[in-house]
């Protein structure tokens, strides 16, 4: 009976000793943070839905704007020299660009001194970027605004495991404790996903805009340069 109960004993050890691998889901380890962990997170979810859209209609706006037909500025020296303003304007409306809209508030300053036309073409030009950059400030905000979210939800995880803490009796228990730093961790790795995603896409839409304002640049200046040659 002694021996009996010596084995029982030691099997009761094993069993208690084997080490028991523990799974843990993304939507557990986010249901685990309580209210306040998932309220963040889903703003921050939002966030990343927003900064998604505004990246890829942004992409497609640029690539549509960055689309000029090489032979473009070629046709309208021709038209211009020749006298054909209406041919010219007509060719402008046709490409609907950037680029061409520059060139045709120009072609209608043909005539005026050519600071003029200079002035009128960069007036132009600051509306098309403004246009090329609608609501990249909002990208700009999120990868600042999500991690300091994030951050937001560390310091509320942290103050609910020290009430839980502090209501414990003053026996530490990491069940009581495991609320309070999920919703800590949680939130400070979306935080931290989601402004690092916004910042890569607001970098990339930089410098994408920048390429198509170097061409609105270089094809404004050609077109006075054209206007300057003597006849």
């Amino acid at each position: 009976m002694i021996a009996l109960s010596t084995i029982q004993d030691e099997v009761e050890v094993l069993a208690d000793g084997e080490s028991v691998e523990k799974t843990l889901s993304i939507i557990e380890l986010i249901t685990s943070g309580g209210t306040s962990g998932m309220v963040i997170i889903i703003i921050l979810f939002l966030l990343l839905i927003v900064a998604t859209f505004i990246y890829f209609e942004r992409i497609f706006a640029i690539k549509a704007a960055s689309k000029v037909d090489s032979n473009f500025m070629n046709q309208i020296k021709d038209h211009v020299s020749n006298g054909k303003i209406d041919s010219a304007q007509m060719l402008c409306a046709q490409q609907n660009s950037p680029v061409s809209r520059l060139i045709a508030k120009g072609i209608t300053r043909i005539g005026k001194p050519l600071e003029d036309i200079n002035t009128a073409i960069e007036n132009a030009g600051r509306l098309e970027v403004y246009n090329l950059e609608k609501n990249v400030s909002v990208l700009a905000t999120i990868s600042g605004v999500a991690p300091m979210i994030g951050f937001l939800g560390t310091v509320v995880g942290m103050i609910i495991s020290i009430f839980e803490l502090a209501n414990a009796g003053g026996t530490i228990q990491m069940d009581v404790l495991a609320g309070g730093l999920y919703t800590a961790m949680t939130t400070t790795v979306a935080g931290l996903i989601v402004g690092i995603i916004a910042y890569v896409t607001y970098n990339h839409i930089v410098v994408k805009t920048n390429k198509v304002v170097y061409q609105m640049e270089a094809n404004s200046v050609e077109f006075l340069d054209h206007l300057n040659e003597p006849i």
